[in-house]
């Protein structure tokens, strides 16, 4: 669907997951495509259904999280396709994390023991749980890698105010404590995951996906102290997997690395852990659905003659 046109559109944004089409600069339309990206770069091979599963994961869980904050979301009319309102955003992604696993464990091994301002407690393990959540926010580049940064730096650098900062403090905080309720419900934990907020007018939005397995790390509950205590390889369901694939063959995005070559097989079983992370955080049976783009171009039209 990508470059297609719509009644009132006044402009398109690809980025490295969605396409967004701007209407009456009012509403977005964003398509979540089957691109997979990591390390900030698109890899070069789609994965099938990924779009439909991040795009109802990520209406499943906005409409689970609306009583704490305001969001962008008003429709989903067709399985890749989510309407809603534009948001000026802030530059920044607010990642809270549970536990020490990804990125923070990459810092961990390194010896540093202090990440985006935040202190670190010693002696941890890869994957042990903080004594209480932490917010460890990047700033959002347009282009190329985001950058870890303190709260301090984004106050000073005029990022956000002091006043916007406590309120999406509090927000990230409490979207991240109704993650976890609700993966614990379905026998997962929520170890980390990001936000991302705009304005409009004068209210903090959440804006995007959250709670999907490209924005987020999920691990299977069932032993997971047994394996910590065991200092054995956690059970999870997440991108994360997949940055492992690639830096195990030597690609982590920097310059002059290639993208290993992914077989039809690895496509395969990439597919298959965000259909199986669907069903075990709905709890219910992923369904495919297929549009042709008419049907798809369709639905949307008719969902931005509601909004107009």
């Amino acid at each position: 669907m990508k470059g297609m046109k719509f009644t009132d559109q006044t402009s398109f944004y690809s980025g490295k997951v969605r396409d967004v089409y701007t209407i009456s600069d009012r509403w977005l339309v964003m398509v979540a495509s089957d691109r997979i990206s990591a390390f900030d770069v698109i890899l070069p091979q789609p994965i099938p259904f990924k779009g439909q599963v991040l795009n109802q994961i990520a209406a499943y869980m906005l409409n689970a999280t609306k009583d704490i904050c305001p969001n962008w979301l008003l429709s989903c009319p067709a399985p890749q396709v989510s309407i809603g309102k534009k948001c000026i955003p802030y530059k920044i992604e607010m990642v809270v994390r549970g536990n020490l696993t990804g990125h923070a464990w990459r810092t961990y091994q390194q010896g540093l023991r202090v990440l985006c301002g935040v202190p670190l407690p010693e002696n941890m393990k890869e994957n042990d749980a903080f004594p209480h959540p932490i917010i460890t926010p990047s700033t959002k580049a347009s282009e190329g890698h985001d950058e870890d940064i303190s709260k301090e730096e984004i106050i000073a650098t005029g990022l956000c105010t002091p006043a916007e900062w406590e309120t999406l403090s509090q927000y990230a905080l409490a979207l991240f404590a109704r993650g976890q309720e609700i993966a614990s419900n379905r026998n997962l934990i929520l170890a980390d995951t990001k936000y991302e907020f705009g304005k409009i007018d004068d209210q903090i939005t959440l804006m995007d996906e959250i709670h999907t397995p490209d924005s987020s790390r999920y691990f299977l509950k069932d032993g997971f102290e047994e394996r910590q205590s065991n200092s054995e390889k956690q059970k999870q369901l997440s991108k994360e997997f997949v940055r492992e694939w690639l830096i195990a063959n030597h690609f982590m995005g920097k310059e002059g690395q290639q993208v290993p070559h992914m077989s039809p097989e690895w496509i395969g079983e990439i597919s298959g852990r965000y259909i199986e992370l669907y069903g075990k955080l709905i709890g219910k049976p992923f369904e495919p659905v297929s549009l042709s783009d008419d049907e798809t171009i369709s639905r949307i039209e008719a969902a931005i003659a509601q909004l107009t």
